[in-house]
Parts: structure tokens; C-alpha cells; sequence
């Protein structure tokens, strides 16, 4: 029993020395594995992390080898910034994030970094570069909307503005730190936007024709142009039918007696369903002024005076203000301009709220009307600047520069641009002398917002333009625009890069002018109509003598 009892007892023993064998054996063999498994993931680890910077080291690479003409503008930039707006657009939608606090992010201590402001250093722009850049992004931009050509019109809001914030928005910051300086020659830049208008070729031609110096002259041309499958614009029957495709009025002119001055014209080609409306048009157009020290904005129908540059820059030079403005609604191209030169000539006067539903209550400017018996002696103060005629010195391009995010607007453009020149400093004046004339009356003739329809779905524009507008009436200082009531806050991204000045409020300008927001009423304040300085200007009465006596009414 003994001798059973201790055998028992050892065979235990021996079990249990097999088990913790195979217990560490086990144990070992799952270390060496974990060791084998944690070698082969550090070196994937190791062999994925060296390609990556194998690749991106051949990119940079790649990058510094390409010549600065060969880099386009946007990457270079993305390069330079490190930062991809695009990843961050929900912010920017939503009104959390603006893009300037993204693109130049804040330093370790919170301040706000200064790595756009290096651009400054940099030569200006070349002028080809602006051009390629502007086709570029147009030609990108229509192939972005055709992917939402059944949108509502907040989705094609949404698509216009997330590609601007990542592309034109910080090109155009760059750009405007990045302008060539202005010379000192007596030039003058002609901003002229055309949309498929037969009257382009003859403008151009009689601008060259009647100025004193066309040498010194340098037009910017935008040309909205149909190529094929063409249509007229509405006609009497409420039809429209097929017609040729557009002339090219540059190409005209080139052809013609005065074809020595063409390469005087600087061209951006837009087809017809990439036009985005005159004020875009504008926004282009302003990019194409290159030093000049005089700028001149004008429709593409209109008629001129003999000498109508230097009596332009002549009546600008005699406005009694360091910052003037001059502008008006011209005269209709019927008028013979060269016997009207000791006339007196009309005022922009009186603004209205529309009340069209199409309008969305904007200011349209309806109070155009000859007030003076006589010539005055020299330009007099007025309120607002016309979109077809208004004269500046250069210089308000950098300081008032046009807003690319205000597409497909028709209404507006004038009574924010009036504003925002006010508010920066400028003066605005009637010229005591007509130089240009204007067509007025177009009819049957195509209108953009006819593109935008066949581009998108009819009836499309209309609450479009409503949406865009809500950014001109925040600025001017609508309750209803105000920002906490704006369901769409991207209509407000990058508003304080493109707003009013700060050398005046505008609360003194919409007193000025006789405008309440809240109300909508409109007060008049009778200083335009009589050829007076307005309140808070008396300093100049002197050389306004006997203006008072001289006011009647009618046109």
C-alpha cells in the first residue's frame, strides 16, 4: 500500500513537470510569434512610411524643378500656404470659420499669422498669367455647374462658392497684394463687359476713333460670346428663334482702319453659358487694368464725344475732392454729343426701393433728369455712381476692389458700389459735361439670365439672384439680411474683404442720401437736384454760386 501510494505520487509529480514544460514551451513559442509578427509590422510600418516619403520627396522635387510660368497660380499657392480650404468648407458653409482665419490659421501665441502677407514682396502678376488664370477657372467652374444642372438654386449657389473659396477667393487675395504699380503716362484703362451685343465692334471702334489720344488709351474687354446653336433673345410673339453666332468684335476691330491700336485691347473670352451677369463681368474686367492711371468703366453700346478721354480726366482733375468720382446715366446714343458741349446735362439723383418681387427690395436708381438752366462750371455733387459711365483714379481698385461673390446679380451693382466708394473715402460727382451716350432700349435682343435658364432649369435665376443679393443688402444694412437671419451663412464668406470703407460710416451716407433700411422709405434731401454741396460740405458753396437760382424740374 506504501509502495502504491508514493508510486502515485511520482507520476503526479512527473505530469505536472510535462505540463509546466509545455506551459513555457507554449509560452516561448507565442513570444518568438508576437517577435516575428511585430518585426514584420515594423517593417511594413518602415517600408510604407519610406514610400510615402519617397513619394512625396519626388513631388517636391518634381514642384522645384518646374519653372515659375509652369506652376499654376493656385498650386503654387497651396504650396506656399499649406493649407487645403476644401477639407475645412462645412465650417465656411455654416458661418463657423471664416476663410481667412483658415487660410492664414493662428501662431502658437494665438496671433494670427503672416504668412499671406509675405505674397507682398512678390513681382506683380503678369498680365498673361491673369488672363490664363481667369479662362482657367471660368472653364472649370462651367464644368462644376454642369454637374448640377438640375439643382435648386441653393445647390448652385453652394457649387459657385465652394469652388471659389478654394481657388478664385485666395488668387484674388494674392492678386490684389500683387498689382503692378500705378504709372504716371495719362493712360487710361476702358473697362467694356459685352453680352452677344452686336454694338461692341462700333463702341470699341468710336472709342479709339474720337479720343484725343488713342495711344494712351488700353481697353480691358470681357466678350460674353455664342458660338453655336445660338439663340435670339425674347421676341414679340414671346418665341425665340435659332440665330448666327455672335461676331467677335475684338477680331473686328483688329481688321478695321484703326487695327494699329489692337494690341491696345486686352480680351477674356467667355462663351455664352459660362456668363455669370454684368457685375461678374465687371469683376473680370477690373483684372485686366495693368498700371494705368486712370480707369473708365463703360457699356458696350455706347456712343462718344471728340475728345472724350481728356474732357473726362478734365472734369475728373476739376472735382474739388481728393478722392472724386465721376458718373452719371448718359444721354441716349441718338444725341449729338459735339453740339450738347455747353449744355447742361443730367444728375443721378433719386433712388427708389423696388417693389417688384423679382427685385428683392433693392435700391434701384430712377431719379437721372437734366436739373441745371445752365451749365454748371464744374462737376457737382451727387450720390451715386452708374454702372455705364463712371470715371476714377485707379488707385479704387485696390481699395474698393469688385467682390467675386456676386454672380448672376442684374440689380445692385450700383447702389454697393455708390456705398462702398462713399464709405472708403471717395466723393461722387455728375460731370457738368455729357462725353458718351448710351442705347437704352435693347429690345428682342439676349439677355443672360436667358443662358442661366437654358444652362439650368427655367425660372432658376430669379431666386438665384434673390440669394446673391442677400450679401448687398447685409452690407447696406437690411434688418431682414441681417446675419442671424440668413439660412445660407456661405452668402456672408470673405463680406468683410469686399465691403464698406472705413473712413466714413454709412449710416452718414444713407443719411446723406436720404435712405432708411428698416423702413424702406426714402427721404428727399433736395441737394443733388440743386446742384448744391450736401450737408457737412458747405466748404465748397463758394464754387457753387448761385446754384439755387438755377434749379428747375423736368428733363
Amino acid at each position: 500500500m506504501g509502495v502504491l501510494c508514493l508510486f502515485v505520487c511520482v507520476l503526479l509529480a512527473f505530469v505536472m513537470i510535462i505540463t509546466v514544460d509545455n506551459s513555457l514551451e507554449e509560452e516561448k513559442n507565442a513570444h518568438e510569434l508576437n517577435t516575428v509578427l511585430e518585426q514584420d509590422a515594423t517593417g511594413i510600418r518602415k517600408s510604407l512610411k519610406s514610400a510615402v516619403l519617397q513619394e512625396r520627396f519626388r513631388l517636391r522635387k518634381a514642384l522645384e524643378t518646374m519653372t515659375e510660368g509652369k506652376i499654376p497660380p493656385r498650386l503654387k499657392a497651396l504650396r506656399e500656404k499649406g493649407q487645403i480650404v476644401g477639407e475645412r468648407l462645412a465650417e465656411v458653409r455654416s458661418g463657423k470659420e471664416t476663410v481667412p482665419e483658415i487660410l492664414q490659421g493662428e501662431g502658437s501665441d494665438g496671433q494670427q499669422s503672416t504668412k499671406s502677407e509675405t505674397l507682398i514682396d512678390k513681382p506683380p502678376i503678369e498680365l498673361n498669367e491673369i488672363i490664363q488664370y481667369l479662362d482657367s477657372w471660368i472653364h472649370t467652374l462651367h464644368e462644376v455647374l454642369l454637374e448640377h444642372k438640375h439643382a435648386t438654386f441653393e445647390g448652385i449657389w453652394q457649387a459657385y462658392h465652394d469652388l471659389t473659396v478654394k481657388t478664385l477667393y485666395p488668387w484674388d487675395r494674392e492678386y490684389l497684394q500683387r498689382m503692378p504699380p500705378r504709372r504716371d503716362d495719362g493712360s487710361i484703362f476702358l473697362s467694356v463687359a459685352t453680352y452677344r451685343d452686336e454694338n461692341c465692334f462700333n463702341t470699341i471702334y468710336n472709342a479709339y476713333g474720337k479720343a484725343k489720344n488713342p495711344e494712351k488709351l488700353f481697353v480691358g474687354l470681357v466678350q460674353q460670346n455664342c458660338h453655336e446653336n445660338c439663340k435670339s433673345g425674347v421676341l414679340s410673339n414671346l418665341t425665340m428663334v435659332d440665330v448666327p453666332p455672335d461676331d467677335d468684335c475684338h477680331k473686328l476691330f483688329c481688321e478695321s482702319d484703326l487695327g494699329k491700336y489692337c494690341d491696345q485691347i486686352r480680351v477674356l473670352n467667355i462663351n455664352e453659358p459660362e456668363s455669370l451677369g454684368p457685375y461678374a463681368a465687371r469683376y473680370f474686367t477690373s483684372k485686366l487694368w495693368y498700371g494705368e492711371p486712370w480707369f473708365m468703366q463703360i457699356d458696350a453700346h455706347m456712343t462718344f464725344a471728340t475728345h472724350w478721354d481728356s474732357i473726362s480726366i478734365e472734369m475728373l482733375k476739376a472735382c474739388p475732392a481728393p478722392k472724386p468720382v465721376l458718373s452719371h446715366y448718359p444721354p441716349s446714343h441718338t444725341v449729338d454729343l459735339d453740339k450738347r458741349t455747353k449744355l447742361p446735362t443730367s444728375r443721378l439723383c433719386g433712388p427708389v426701393f423696388a417693389t417688384s418681387d423679382l427685385e428683392s427690395q433693392i435700391i434701384r436708381l430712377e431719379g437721372a433728369a437734366v436739373y441745371d438752366k445752365e451749365k454748371a462750371p464744374l462737376p457737382c455733387f451727387a450720390p451715386f455712381t452708374a454702372a455705364g459711365y463712371f470715371v476714377a483714379h485707379s488707385d479704387f481698385l485696390r481699395e474698393v476692389p469688385f467682390d467675386p461673390f456676386l454672380p448672376w446679380i442684374f440689380m445692385g451693382e450700383e447702389i454697393i458700389m455708390s456705398s462702398r466708394l462713399w464709405t472708403a473715402g471717395y466723393d461722387i460727382f455728375g460731370p457738368n459735361q455729357a462725353v458718351v451716350g448710351h442705347m437704352y432700349v435693347r429690345r428682342h435682343k439676349p439677355k443672360f439670365w436667358e443662358s442661366v435658364h437654358r444652362m439650368f432649369t427655367n425660372g432658376v435665376h430669379n431666386p438665384l439672384q434673390a440669394m446673391v443679393l442677400d450679401r448687398v443688402k447685409y452690407q447696406l444694412g437690411y434688418p431682414e439680411s441681417a446675419r442671424d437671419m440668413l439660412p445660407h451663412k456661405s452668402i456672408l464668406t470673405a463680406v468683410d474683404h469686399y465691403t464698406m470703407g472705413t473712413a466714413r460710416p454709412l449710416e452718414e451716407y444713407l443719411r446723406l442720401v436720404g435712405l432708411n433700411m428698416t423702413t424702406k422709405e426714402v427721404t428727399y434731401s433736395g441737394w443733388c437736384e440743386e446742384g448744391t454741396p450736401p450737408p457737412g460740405f458747405e466748404q465748397y458753396n463758394h464754387l457753387y454760386p448761385g446754384k439755387a437760382n438755377m434749379r428747375f424740374k423736368g428733363n
